[in-house]
């Protein structure tokens, strides 16, 4: 399948490159590299992500600059990356079960719907969805444990140290202290078994599922009318050239190319944060707070979660951290899909090993 912008006329004009499906991948390379750009960006954001975990934990709503300045008085740089160690272990193998389902469910699924009679527009975006929809639950699969873990660690001793107001302490966050990422995998699992470490799996996977599968249904469209309009602007750019039939031949550069993804994937973000947020915050609380019942300590269910967050500040409490997760989704996605693009064409095998 090509996402080369080839179905009208406007989108005629330009000429991207093509597509770059599973086959074509050197998966050696493919995952190597892939490790190590997205282990960079996974520290470049981790600071926004220990600000969205703790906004959405706490009571009542404090502001992220605020938060932000406490974090940094009372804890230091070390305060943003609580648990990176944890969360960079866990990075590594979800990612590559995430570019596995991927690439295999886009190819096949791509295919599939071309020869069912579909538009190359309207497969391209049935394919993305279908992909990221799968993708998404493979990665869950490795990605919860961690996610409990790295988040407990966050939100760790923050009462005292970053809030000080006692209206605005962490309830029940946890009654251990975690020495480190590993003795928390212990003591979660001694305390719960394989159950505490999967806390929230239900409800992540319908929050990252369905988000993933609209991201990436969007970004496909967004994607494709963008590079229409840029085609349809090159068009009349260049009338005389096309008339004496020279025609446009507008080839986009790296820049170009990079601007245009950029832009897509932060539009598809911000549908996407918008749509999750509430369940993304039910998430966090049933990963990292307790409920007390007869001096022993209880995971949270869903329902008393979603009566906590509404006593504490009605509807809008299911939208903390709103603001940081939606930079952090923008900017994860936009580095993460021009990674990925970039990721794909180092990775492409030369000629000789594809007709082999």
């Amino acid at each position: 399948m090509s996402l080369s912008a080839a179905e009208d006329n406007s989108a005629s004009e330009i000429h991207l490159p093509a597509d770059i499906d599973w086959h074509m991948l050197d998966k050696s390379k493919f995952f190597f590299l892939g490790a190590a750009l997205f282990s960079g960006v996974s520290a470049a954001l981790y600071p926004v992500v220990v600000l969205k975990t703790r906004q959405q934990v706490l009571p009542t709503q404090i502001s992220s600059l605020k938060l932000s300045l406490s974090i940094m008085n009372h804890e230091g740089v070390r305060g943003f990356y609580r648990g990176f160690g944890t969360s960079l272990m866990g990075t590594i193998p979800a990612r590559a079960l995430y570019m596995t389902a991927l690439e295999v469910t886009k190819s096949n699924v791509g295919t599939a719907t071309v020869r069912l009679g579909f538009s190359d527009t309207t497969a391209t975006a049935i394919a993305n969805a279908a992909a990221g929809l799968s993708s998404a639950m493979a990665a869950q699969v490795v990605w919860t444990p961690i996610d409990v873990v790295s988040q407990r660690l966050m939100v760790q001793d923050c009462n005292g140290s970053s809030i000080k107001s006692s209206k605005n302490m962490i309830p029940s966050s946890s009654s251990c202290r975690y020495m480190n990422g590993i003795d928390a995998f212990r003591k979660i699992l001694n305390a719960d078994g394989p159950r505490g470490l999967y806390r929230g799996f239900g409800i992540s996977i319908l929050t990252y599922a369905p988000s993933n599968a609209v991201w990436w249904a969007s970004y496909s469209v967004a994607h494709r009318l963008v590079w229409g309009g840029i085609g349809c602007y090159a068009s009349k750019k260049d009338e005389n050239a096309v008339n004496g039939g020279g025609g446009c031949g507008y080839r986009p550069g790296s820049k170009e190319m990079v601007a245009v993804q950029g832009v897509c994937a932060a539009m598809a973000s911000g549908v996407s944060a918008m749509i999750t947020m509430p369940l993304d915050t039910i998430k966090t609380r049933l990963q990292v707070l307790d409920r007390e019942e007869n001096g022993r300590t209880r995971p949270l269910t869903v329902m008393q979660t979603v009566r906590n967050l509404v006593k504490e500040g009605g509807f809008a409490a299911c939208y903390r951290g709103l603001g940081p997760r939606w930079v952090s989704m923008s900017m994860s996605a936009t580095t993460m899909i021009t990674t990925y693009e970039f990721l794909k064409r180092l990775s492409t095998k030369n000629r000789d090993s594809l007709t082999s």
